[in-house]
């Protein structure tokens, strides 16, 4: 049984289940995720795109959906009895279903660490006491387990070694019709529905001002498979901008970028380890960020700046986050060819940092094994 709650967390499930089913001949796989979970072979039992919401706000507003989600999967947890249940991302909702699953006999191994180091620290013991094996993605992440005596096995974060162009950048120019003598700046406005409501048109308006700049510049926007048609259209609509909409061919597509505005996530460290410069933009309910700043004890929030301990890109968080703030860090990025190329070199040694690769093919080894004991 596999549950992922949003887009990274369905992309990396379905990863692993293609790597299982090579090791576990006849394995099935049931669960809650999304499109690509579906794809790669998994008895979907819950869509969870409605229920893909950031801050604690949003989930109290989304919080009866789900409740019912969870519920489902608690029941089928232990009605089911499943050999393992492998719980990707998706904290607190993963938590209470992996109490349950532990309860009813159900083997339990939980993917992407909570991240206890920067949020709510007093709380890992909880975590361990709710999971036979916690699978962490960065190696720094080990020990802090290791201390509380918690199983744990660092298995490699999934983009590593995976995040790669199928194209070389030129071809990919040529495929998407940009101009290579012009300015190309990339959009990503997120995987959950919430945050491209609340933030696509903060970036729009950023748009606005990067097109009096810079008159030739070319916009791509990479909608996620999480994003509906309509959504985007909707949003779209007030703007007169000339946007080309991209799905599916993200690492083709971001290669061909000067600069990238993006939603704090999973996406932010995908544009790292392609080198590309970036501005970072987080904004969510007041209460949400109030509760969250009161809460988090690290002080980044974007990924490549949590990975590096330094800010190598800039944060625009909340109040920061202006569109003029963000066209002026744009603009930066695009004149400023030294300012620009330093933070290229920053985030391509992060590719060091993720180690070698292969983090879906040593999960799926580790589910396999607790598949045998």
């Amino acid at each position: 049984m596999l549950v992922a709650g949003e887009a990274s967390g369905d992309e990396h499930a379905a990863n692993l289940f293609i790597e299982l089913k090579k090791l576990v001949p006849g394995v099935r796989g049931i669960g809650m995720g999304g499109a690509r979970m579906a794809e790669a072979g998994i008895d979907i039992r819950y869509d969870s795109t409605g229920i893909a919401v950031i801050g604690i706000a949003e989930v109290v507003k989304h919080y009866g959906e789900i409740r019912r989600a969870l519920q489902l999967m608690q029941k089928i947890a232990c009605e089911e009895k499943p050999d393992l249940l492998i719980c990707v991302d998706y904290k607190e909702f993963n938590f209470k279903l992996a109490q349950k699953a532990k309860s009813c006999g159900v083997k339990v191994l939980f993917y992407v660490s909570p991240q206890f180091w920067a949020w709510r620290p007093g709380r890992v013991k909880r975590y361990g006491a709710a999971v036979d094996m916690m699978a962490v993605i960065f190696p720094f992440e080990v020990p802090f387990y290791e201390k509380s005596r918690i199983p744990v096995r660092y298995v490699g974060h999934p983009l590593a070694g995976r995040v790669e162009p199928t194209l070389a950048k030129e071809a990919a120019l040529e495929t998407f019709g940009l101009a290579a003598d012009q300015p190309v700046i990339g959009l990503l406005p997120g995987s959950r529905v919430n945050e491209v409501k609340r933030l696509l048109p903060l970036i729009m308006d950023a748009v606005r001002l990067l097109e009096v700049r810079f008159p030739a510049a070319q916009f791509i926007l990479l909608q996620a498979t999480s994003i509906s048609d309509d959504l985007l259209r909707t949003v779209l609509a007030p703007t007169a901008a000339k946007i080309s909409v991209i799905k599916g061919r993200n690492y083709d597509a971001l290669q061909c970028c000067d600069a990238v505005i993006s939603v704090s996530g999973t996406a932010t460290l995908e544009v790292a380890l392609l080198g590309v410069p970036m501005v970072i933009v987080y904004r969510v309910s007041p209460l949400s960020y109030r509760l969250g700043r009161w809460l988090i004890t690290i002080p980044y929030i974007g990924l490549p700046n949590i990975l590096a301990g330094r800010r190598i890109v800039q944060e625009f968080v909340q109040h920061d986050a202006t569109a003029g703030a963000i066209a002026a860090e744009t603009e930066k990025i695009l004149t400023e060819a030294q300012y620009a190329n330093t933070m290229r070199s920053a985030l391509l040694q992060l590719k060091e940092k993720l180690g070698p690769g292969g983090g879906s093919e040593n999960l799926a080894k580790l589910a396999a094994e607790m598949l045998k004991t």
